[in-house]
């Protein structure tokens, strides 16, 4: 039985493209298994903890821009370069992101409640954009 587990825990993992923040060009680099399918395949195979999103919305496109810290590291700007990275996925559908619905100070904190609101939408575009050292 644990045999079984762990092969199966093994397989798991070796499914997920993504297992680190250096590894995130993976996604932008095999955007054509993702594009035009639910964003909750795409978040399946990231590894690190995406910790916030910011949303844009406009007439013509949607996106979520996600990082994998914190808005404090984010703005002490103490975070190691290789997690200075934002994740860009455009959608199809307008994104409600309910400003006023969320805790005072945590607006941007992606959650697991977030992760199920959003994990139908469907994925257009993927881009990396990541920062330099200054």
């Amino acid at each position: 039985m644990f045999f079984v587990i762990l092969l199966f825990c093994n397989s798991s993992i070796a499914q997920q493209l993504v297992h680190n923040t250096r590894q995130v060009y993976l996604l932008e680099q095999n955007k054509e298994r993702f594009i035009n399918k639910p964003l909750k395949d795409l978040l399946k195979e990231i590894k690190p903890e995406i910790k916030t999103a910011t949303v844009f919305n406009n007439e013509t496109s949607s996106l979520f821009g996600f990082k994998f810290t914190t808005l404090a590291q984010q703005r002490k700007n103490k975070e190691a370069i290789v997690d200075r990275v934002t994740l860009l996925f455009f959608v199809k559908e307008y994104i409600l992101w309910n400003w006023d619905e969320r805790a005072k100070g945590a607006e941007l904190n992606w959650t697991p409640n977030d992760a199920q609101k959003f994990a139908d939408y469907i994925v257009t575009h993927i881009a990396v954009v990541a920062e330099s050292e200054d």
